[in-house]
């Protein structure tokens, strides 16, 4: 039989949850595989690949936030299973749209969102999270803009690339995404 490519392993993984999860270290190879072919040979994706809610499943740091963050991430971690990330992604035009960034802490949620846009065929996304709303259960603590939000957002189209967070899609599948962030980590995403 032969081998199976990093990319199938990396689909198989999370469209079938009963199976064990790959080791860490064969997740991270697999993801740097399937990056490196994705460097050489783009695959073609759109913002519509994107749509609808994501959850957070595998995140990896850089050395250097490690350094900076202490021993968080180690050399990437599967999320436990009571810390629920989603990244939610909504259109507004072919390209570009909101992200909606929820971090759920049974009873206290935390959602950051903000505008982003998608460009073929490099599959970078960026954005910009200008709002923030925090709620315990069913009572808002807070909702408003994050800073100097307001105005972020009014000119975000304008903004340089290379002064806005962005993730590089390397992997988009009906089920499965992955991205490296601005900062060098990587992140893997599956529909819930």
């Amino acid at each position: 039989m032969p081998e199976r490519l990093p990319q199938d392993r990396l689909i198989d993984q999370f469209q079938a949850p009963t199976s064990p999860p790959l080791p860490r270290e064969q997740l991270i190879a697999d993801l740097l595989r399937v990056e490196k072919a994705a460097r050489y040979r783009p695959p073609a994706n759109d913002f519509q690949q994107l749509l609808g809610t994501w959850q957070l499943r595998f995140v990896t740091g850089t050395q250097k936030a490690r350094q900076r963050a202490g021993i968080v991430l180690g050399a990437g971690q599967y999320l436990p299973s009571w810390v629920k990330i989603t990244l939610t992604y909504e259109a507004a035009t072919d390209n570009t749209g909101r992200m909606i960034n929820r971090i759920s802490l049974a009873p206290l949620t935390l959602v950051v969102s903000g505008p982003c846009r998608f460009q073929s065929p490099r599959n970078l996304l960026v954005f910009d999270f200008t709002r923030l709303a925090i709620t315990l259960g069913r009572l808002t603590l807070f909702q408003g803009f994050l800073g100097n939000g307001e105005e972020r957002e009014a000119q975000f189209s304008q903004r340089e690339i290379g002064k806005q967070a962005f993730f590089v899609f390397f992997l988009l599948e009906e089920r499965v995404i992955a991205a490296r962030g601005k900062g060098g980590g990587l992140a893997l995403w599956v529909k819930p």
